[in-house]
């Protein structure tokens, strides 16, 4: 197979590092030769913990205390280009008849103001920045609703639009800011929404047959998506969503089942009045 490289930025902050979508980022990005700056309240694996181009930072992502932290060492390390993924996002199951309002402002706090706080700390940088490429993890949940999940698909809904009003408003300062909207991943969020089903094994047959493709997407594969908007080769794409589901979203039904089978024939034309 031919090849086709892409040029990634010197330095990446990368939130909730330590699992899921976060994790399989800096994996990424350090075997491309990037230095990471990690940030999550849990310490990274062994692998990240020991590599050489590794800085974890641990604490929580509502924290400006931290996100100095991550400024001040972004100008350490940076370079001259600087990129975010903002991964980090928690995940309430339950109806809401039973969710307290705390669970509900942790959500929100966590899935969006993190975003926030993150960006307006280091605005400075991405603007001064040579190439600077923002991707905020949004969800397939910001425009499709899943039961249960009510705090985390409004979090997502809010933190899309919020992200989509700051890329309009600093489109003249050479950065890139896009989202990134996953559909099920066989990794961290969707790994404890299964964790908390009756049945673990139906619900993911369930979820398995539902994929055009017959399986869940990788958190590997998402994370070559990000990496993509983090690149100069992106340039195209900006203040939008790159849906990362696996083609879940792609229609409104799929026909699960045996590969060729087929519904009941449709009529080739109504019968006259």
């Amino acid at each position: 197979m031919s090849t086709w490289t892409i040029d990634l930025p010197d330095c990446v902050v990368v939130t909730g590092t330590a699992s899921g979508l976060g994790l399989e980022c800096a994996k990424s990005l350090l075997a491309a030769g990037s230095r990471v700056i990690g940030v999550d309240l849990a310490a990274p694996e062994a692998d990240l913990a020991g590599h050489p181009l590794y800085l974890h930072l641990a604490g929580s992502v509502t924290d400006q205390a931290l996100w100095d932290r991550v400024a001040e060492s972004a100008s350490v390390y940076g370079g001259e280009s600087l990129g975010y993924i903002g991964s980090a996002a928690v995940l309430s199951v339950d109806l809401l008849e039973n969710e307290s309002m705390d669970s509900w402002r942790r959500t929100w706090e966590i899935n969006v103001l993190g975003n926030v706080l993150g960006l307006k700390t280091l605005l400075p940088q991405l603007k001064a920045a040579r190439h600077a490429s923002v991707v905020v993890v949004s969800s397939i949940d910001a425009d499709f609703g899943e039961q249960q999940l009510a705090s985390y698909a409004s979090s997502k809904a809010a933190l899309s639009g919020a992200v989509r009003a700051i890329a309009l408003d600093y489109a003249r300062h050479t950065i890139n800011i896009n989202l990134l909207a996953p559909g099920p991943m066989r990794a961290g969020l969707f790994n404890r929404h299964l964790a908390s089903a009756e049945d673990p094994q139906k619900f993911l047959a369930t979820r398995e047959a539902r994929q055009p493709k017959g399986r869940i997407t990788g958190a590997d594969e998402v994370a070559n998506a990000a990496l993509f908007l983090l690149s100069s080769r992106a340039s195209a794409v900006f203040g939008t969503t790159l849906v990362a589901d696996g083609g879940l979203t792609a229609g409104f039904d799929f026909r699960t089942g045996e590969e060729g089978s087929t519904a009941a024939p449709v009529p080739a034309a109504l019968p006259a009045p």
